[in-house]
């Protein structure tokens, strides 16, 4: 299986480990430790060493509570760090919902378009099918950033983002791009419970049936708290832990903080597939 992007036509039959770069002050777990573009650039280089497959950068946090940022901001914070970043011989992907930023960082060689609005802006959707070959992926999420948690879903979590999911793929087909673009992301944590969330993970499989690859994100998020009862900078074992639960049932892309931890959890797992 191949997610055609950019520049790369990334190999999924082995599971892939994106690194989170957050250019922003307010991110729920690194807000503000790679803040200016040397630092960001900075952490991107180490993410490569530790064994990330894929940088995400990303200049709005969408945490729950966040508010929105300007769009020239985000292009100020954003637009450096994927001018560099590009230069580093990895597929880089922008976390964002507005199609002008797309199109910048698109325009600057962007190779994935990271949208947690799964294309929903006006104006966005067209950026994309407009280009040739970027990869997308198309996230769900229930409301929005600043109400997600308030109100989260009701019913049966994975017949909803499952229909929410196919449908916002079949939109894009029907705009000329190509299925092996998209991968797809149930929005862990994005207005839903912790036992929705868990019950995403159980029955990822099925997600799987919609024929495009899953990429998955459990990185230090708040149901992993409510499981353990650790705060967030305690999470790093069940955080390689959902990653790796997560590739074990078909995951090809897991979007994590701490990639050193989660390559060494993921080639453990390697192994015990080669030995079956």
């Amino acid at each position: 299986m191949i997610w055609q992007t950019a520049r790369f036509s990334i190999d999924l039959t082995r599971p892939r480990v994106m690194g989170i770069v957050n250019v922003t002050p307010d991110s729920f777990s690194d807000g503000g430790r790679h803040g200016s573009t040397a630092t960001a650039l900075q952490h991107c280089e180490q993410l490569l060493k530790d064994g990330a497959d894929i940088l995400d950068i990303g200049g709005e946090s969408t945490r729950p509570g966040s508010t929105a940022v300007p769009l020239e901001q985000e292009l100020a914070r954003v637009l450096p760090v994927v001018r560099a970043a590009v230069s580093l011989g990895a597929p880089v992907s922008v976390d964002t919902c507005k199609p002008e930023v797309m199109q910048a960082v698109l325009d600057v060689g962007a190779d994935i378009v990271n949208d947690i609005r799964a294309l929903r802006q006006p104006g966005a959707a067209a950026v994309v099918a407009a280009h040739p070959r970027c990869g997308v992926c198309l996230m769900h999420m229930h409301r929005d950033p600043q109400t997600m948690q308030l109100a989260p879903m009701h019913g049966d979590v994975l017949s909803q983002v499952r229909s929410f999911l196919e449908m916002a793929a079949h939109d894009l087909l029907a705009l000329g791009v190509a299925n092996h673009r998209i991968v797809v992301d149930p929005g862990i944590g994005f207005g839903k419970t912790p036992e929705q969330n868990f019950a995403l993970l159980a029955k990822q499989p099925a997600l799987l049936a919609m024929g495009y690859p899953l990429l998955v994100g459990w990185s230090r998020k708040s149901s992993l708290g409510a499981a353990t009862g650790l705060a967030l900078e305690q999470r790093l074992v069940p955080s390689v832990t959902a990653a790796v639960l997560a590739v074990e049932r078909g995951a090809s892309v897991v979007r994590v903080h701490d990639v050193r931890e989660t390559v060494a959890a993921l080639a453990v797992w390697a192994a015990l597939q080669q030995a079956g």
